[in-house]
């Protein structure tokens, strides 16, 4: 590798806000609060307002909106009968 052609890669501990929950991946963010992690080291905090932990897809909480009524509106609106 060349050198000074590379960002900064060090371990960072992400905060979900909304959940509470806590990951340690490897990423290029700074940060200027820190924290512990479990294995006693202080690390960079970043806190994130949607991860995993709380996106509504990964938490099987995610609501399906029914698409009928929007393609009902659309053939009303251009008086559009659809193939026959």
């Amino acid at each position: 590798m060349q050198k000074d052609i590379h960002p900064d890669y060090h371990p960072v501990i992400f905060q979900d806000t909304g959940s509470g929950d806590r990951f340690l991946i490897r990423s290029t963010m700074k940060s200027k609060e820190t924290d512990k992690w479990e294995d006693g080291n202080e690390y960079p905090l970043v806190k994130v307002d949607i991860s995993a932990y709380s996106h509504p897809f990964y938490t099987g909480q995610m609501k399906y909106v029914d698409t009928a009524g929007r393609v009902e509106k659309f053939q009303k609106k251009y008086n559009w009968k659809g193939r026959k």
